[in-house]
């Protein structure tokens, strides 16, 4: 047992003894620690003149700013691991027990990342080969600065999307319509290099600003700002997307020719062009693209149900490519049957070029939805296989790592990228211990971009076209969160309908601005609908509950505890005290059916409830829930006596306060005290209470003597001139 004095000598009283018989426990209750301590009541007068002593901390700004800025040979090689993350790891790596799952991790991962780079690409709206280039520098670069060991960055369905849309809408197809020179009444023809040229400028200059605003971001230590993107606001967001990709992969499923559109309702748009356009379907390439599904759906369910059994995953994608490639350049498939394939895919590496510059004031808003969302897809999944394996990502490193990966890749004529949910788990799957296997997909991606490329030309577009759809079913399993949220919480279900809705018929980057905007309201509103409460002592314990939710909760008279579960600042001030009188009031009603009911019985006068209301708070009144004898009864029905004579404001759920809320408690202490009634604060943090004293609260009517570290201390104090008359907890 531990004592607690203060110098003046005041009595020690028991804040919380618990027996095991007043428990009722039996031997369980036996078998729990005991908690007890003696000390006095405290308030925050006390605590803050003789009990707690502040550290000095009174350094001045340039003592702190030349403690952070000076330099020392720990600190430039702790920078220098921060930033460089693989140094931490390669000089102890394990070649023996790593090297073998890393070389079969990353052969694995590379069979999947080279069909994906080429059909992600068409969603980018650029020729296929820049898949293959964004499939090769971001793996390597992050290989050196990601902190993750398990992801796989590259291309992505959903980011490549958002990079199209903008690709679409800042290069559209009719500024690329040409009369031929050698006649004036031919119509029109479309020069497809032009255009991809232009495109491919557009999504080199997005992913260079991308990869600034990530790199800017993670240097200031903005890591934090993926939490405003929330599961279901995710979820919602990327099952929209699935959705907009699937729309614009069903011409290449169909071999019919449409424009492409972007902005608001251009899922919409996209699927009236595709059907108005059904009857020119061509039967080749449907053929060909659903016997590719039929089989990567089976491949997959294969994987899955035997992922224990097989050693390596079967790789369908690249099966299929392969295949599909031989069928095509066996049948002439695209000159005898107009069967769209890949085309042209030019041999080695481009020179680092620098991107149009010209083009960055049109895609700036752009630019900060991809690499919000690129960021947030990937420190998820990071976060989640770093849980798995016992290790930590760092969230600012991890920005920094994409930033670098994109804004460096850029002038390589690559398009931004994050981690790919489906590449991730084959490189983790599949055994991969750390980002060599990384390093080597990427060196397989090289390896077809300096010798093999012109393989691939023959590729049909539908083949690619059906890895892009199974590569989604994933995320259409997404529906399923519906019900689940339904039976859970209302308001992420709506954020996350709000979040597909927005996104299905806005596009991504305004959906994803409206998302995030119905997320931050709702928590504005559940700031508005706190729970509020009146709380009551559960008799042998320090613990105060809800008095309408748990029986042994109960009472005592004359005090009123209220509870709200939210911070007081402008938005909700008045709501909270609205809501402190009105559960006020209605106790004091209650007290006064069962006052007439007490009056009836000894035939005394019935007071009213306006006379009730009117003498609010003059009196101390007897403990409820315990026997009475008849004397006391008599005293307690005097004409004198109110109902409530103290209410004690319980604050541990309070994380901050500003100076409107300050006033509106402030103002409720003056009012209740006009009618005899004290109001006090319990619960403050150090924090909280830090900020009353910066915004002046404890001045005039208000001191710290009104401030109680505890509930249980307020309640003492309001009954310690009553404890001879047989108060005790």
């Amino acid at each position: 047992m531990g004592e607690i004095s203060n110098s003046t000598g005041t009595e020690a009283v028991a804040a919380s003894a618990m027996q095991p018989e007043e428990a009722g426990a039996g031997e369980e209750a036996e078998s729990q620690p005991l908690y007890r301590i003696e000390r006095p009541v405290y308030d925050e007068a006390f605590i803050s003149s003789q009990l707690l002593n502040r550290k000095d901390n009174s350094t001045t700004l340039g003592q702190r700013l030349a403690q952070q800025l000076r330099c020392s040979s720990k600190r430039a090689k702790a920078a220098a691991l921060t930033f460089l993350p693989i140094l931490t790891w390669l000089p102890s790596y394990p070649v023996k027990q790593y090297l073998f799952s890393d070389v079969v991790s990353g052969l694995s991962t590379g069979v999947v990342q080279l069909p994906q780079g080429l059909a992600y690409a068409m969603l980018a709206a650029v020729p296929p080969v820049y898949g293959l280039y964004s499939s090769f520098y971001p793996v390597l670069l992050y290989t050196f600065f990601g902190t993750s060991r398990h992801i796989s960055v590259g291309t992505f369905a959903v980011i490549s999307l958002m990079i199209g849309a903008v690709a679409v809408r800042e290069a559209p197809d009719s500024m690329f319509y040409v009369l031929p020179a050698n006649g004036s009444n031919v119509s029109a023809v479309l020069d497809v290099e032009a255009r991809d040229a232009r495109r491919v400028q557009v999504a080199v200059v997005l992913t260079t600003l991308v990869g600034i605003i990530q790199l800017a971001l993670g240097l200031l230590r903005f890591g934090f700002v993926a939490i405003y993107l929330t599961e279901p606001l995710v979820r919602g967001f990327t099952t929209a997307a699935a959705v907009h990709v699937v729309v614009s992969q069903l011409k290449y499923l169909l071999g019919v020719k449409t424009q492409r559109f972007s902005g608001p309702l251009a899922a919409i748009y996209s699927a009236t062009a595709v059907l108005s356009h059904i009857a020119s379907t061509n039967v080749p390439t449907v053929i060909m693209g659903l016997v590719c599904i039929v089989f990567l759906y089976a491949v997959k369910d294969l994987n899955q149900r035997f992922k224990k059994k097989l050693p390596i995953p079967i790789p369908g994608e690249i099966i299929v490519v392969i295949v599909s490639t031989g069928v095509s350049y066996g049948l002439s498939l695209s000159e005898d049957y107009k069967v769209e394939v890949v085309g042209k895919i030019p041999t080695g590496l481009l020179p680092p070029t620098a991107p149009e510059f010209s083009l960055l004031p049109s895609l700036v808003t752009d630019s900060f939805a991809v690499a919000i969302v690129g960021f947030s897809m990937g420190i998820s999944l990071a976060k989640t296989f770093a849980l798995k394996h016992g290790y930590s990502v760092d969230g600012n490193q991890e920005l920094i790592a994409l930033g670098l990966c994109n804004f460096i890749s850029s002038f390589f004529q690559t398009f931004a990228i994050t981690c790919s949910m489906s590449r991730s788990l084959v490189q983790e799957s599949t055994g991969g211990k750390t980002q060599i296997a990384g390093l080597l997909a990427s060196l397989m991606v090289l390896l077809v971009v300096v010798a093999i490329g012109f393989v691939f030309q023959p590729l049909p577009q539908t083949a690619l076209a059906a890895i892009i759809m199974v590569n989604l079913l994933g995320m259409f399993k997404q529906f399923a969160d519906i019900p689940a949220l339904w039976r859970t919480s209302k308001i992420e279900l709506a954020i996350w309908l709000v979040a597909f809705v927005a996104s299905v018929l806005l596009g991504l980057d305004y959906g994803l601005l409206v998302a995030i905007s119905f997320a931050i309201l709702s928590v504005i509103y559940r700031t508005q609908r706190p729970k509020s409460a009146i709380l009551g002592h559960v008799p042998g314990t320090g613990l105060y509950c809800d008095v309408d939710e748990y029986e042994e909760a109960a009472e005592y008279e004359g005090i009123k505890i209220f509870y709200s579960n939210a911070s007081v600042y402008f938005v909700n001030s008045d709501l909270y005290v609205s809501a402190l009188k009105q559960k006020v009031i209605l106790a004091v009603y209650v007290y006064l059916i069962w006052f007439q009911d007490k009056q009836q019985e000894v035939s005394h006068e019935v007071l009213s409830y306006e006379a009730a209301a009117e003498a609010h708070g003059n009196g101390q009144l007897g403990e409820s829930g315990g026997g009475r004898s008849h004397s006391e009864e008599a005293v307690f029905l005097e004409p004198a006596v109110s109902a409530v004579h103290s209410i004690i404001l319980d604050w541990t759920p309070c994380s901050f306060i500003d100076s409107v809320g300050a006033k509106a408690i402030k103002q409720v202490i003056k009012e209740y005290r006009a009618v005899d009634v004290q109001v006090v604060l319990a619960g403050c943090s150090r924090s909280l209470l830090c900020e009353l004293d910066t915004l002046q609260f404890f001045s005039g009517v208000v001191s710290t003597s009104m401030v109680f570290p505890t509930i249980h201390d307020a309640v003492l104090w309001r009954l310690s001139p009553c404890e001879e008359s047989g108060y005790a907890l």
